[in-house]
């Protein structure tokens, strides 16, 4: 017997009877979103800290506080240290950064930006996950469909590399294009602890300068950096599950497999995410407080050039522990919720749907038998 459920062993809970319904995909994403953004934000405050850093020293910017309105990047005069460098110093790594925030600005400011995530996450995980199953589905059944109508073994009905490969990647297009402002703001918010009241006037004025299409500023090296890393995230995953289908795949082997996915993603996508926080941050801000209109600003590849050109490689894999460390608990956590809730609803529905069935031959029976 299943140990989740008394169905029987034999039925194959992939069946597309037993499939589970879209909202129930709905309730299995959000629960592991907001558990995952909750454990990993410091994480996540901490890896746009480190390339904040980078970017102030590569530019010869840093950090003051002006009119009132925000923190914004200017030119150092005299090469003096940032206004936030003076109390917390450079951060030198993932502890040193997660120690001297802690320490001199208080330990929730760990959490910066929770809120803005918590309402990033919702839509963005129903979006992605959602979108990411229902097409994966239907790719495989079409796929297999060629297979019965050709009259090939079920054996040889397998799901190729490509459809979570495409299926992730056309996923996380619709979904990072959807919450892309909100990104926007949860990375400002991070990376200089601005106030609502400062971000609302912060997105005011780049919505002035540079119209509604401002607000999704960076989204292009955003795209850049989450299509091929969903493209490899899932390639991983479901090639993991698939290597040992034969076994019993539990909580904690959801947890592996996604850890081992997401630091894989991860490592290969980091120049990427260096240069969408360095675009989001920048916000136009030197055009912005001169008053002058912002120039066109660079393109991705010419930032990554760049940031060679003064660090090397090691510039293009700034915060790249923090974020495996964030990325692979925050894959781990978000799969393995959401395979948990599946495995739930499938259960469920199997029971609801053999219990009917068997409802049915029993009645059969009896109608039968009194004949």
């Amino acid at each position: 017997m299943n140990k989740l459920t008394n169905i029987p062993p034999d039925v194959d809970l992939d069946d597309p009877k037993f499939r589970i319904r879209p909202y129930q995909q709905i309730v299995a994403s959000c629960t592991g979103a907001c558990i995952t953004s909750v454990i990993v934000t410091p994480l996540d405050v901490v890896k746009i800290r480190l390339q904040a850093q980078q970017k102030a020293m590569l530019s010869n910017k840093c950090f003051l506080y002006c009119n009132g309105l925000m923190d914004h990047l200017c030119p150092c005069p005299n090469g003096k240290d940032p206004l936030w460098a003076r109390g917390n110093g450079k951060f030198t790594g993932t502890i040193d950064a997660l120690t001297k925030i802690g320490k001199n600005e208080g330990i929730l400011s760990l959490w910066s930006g929770l809120s803005p995530t918590l309402i990033l996450a919702v839509p963005a995980t129903i979006a992605y996950f959602v979108s990411y199953e229902q097409l994966r589905l239907y790719l495989k059944d079409q796929y297999n469909n060629k297979f019965r109508k050709e009259k090939i073994s079920v054996k040889s009905m397998e799901q190729p590399f490509w459809i979570p490969m495409f299926a992730g990647a056309t996923a996380r297009v619709w979904a990072a294009t959807l919450v892309s402002p909100l990104e926007l703001i949860r990375t400002k918010m991070q990376a200089q602890k601005l106030s609502y009241a400062e971000i609302l006037q912060a997105l005011k004025t780049v919505v002035s300068h540079n119209g509604i299409s401002g607000l999704w500023m960076g989204l292009s090296s955003t795209l850049l950096r989450d299509v091929p890393f969903s493209a490899i995230y899932w390639l991983h995953y479901e090639t993991i599950k698939q290597t040992f289908r034969g076994t019993q795949q539990t909580f904690t082997f959801n947890l592996a497999a996604g850890a081992i996915a997401g630091s894989i993603a991860a490592f290969l996508t980091i120049p990427f995410d260096v240069v969408k926080t360095h675009r989001q941050i920048e916000m136009g801000e030197k055009e912005i407080y001169s008053g002058n209109k912002p120039g066109r600003s660079s393109g991705t590849w010419s930032i990554i050039g760049k940031i060679y050109r003064q660090n090397g490689v090691k510039g293009l894999f700034t915060g790249l522990i923090p974020r495996i460390i964030k990325v692979a608990p925050a894959c781990a956590i978000m799969i393995a919720t959401f395979e948990h809730g599946k495995r739930f609803f499938q259960t469920y529905n199997a029971n609801t749907i053999l219990q009917r069935e068997n409802n049915l031959q029993y009645l059969q029976h009896k109608k039968n038998n009194d004949e």
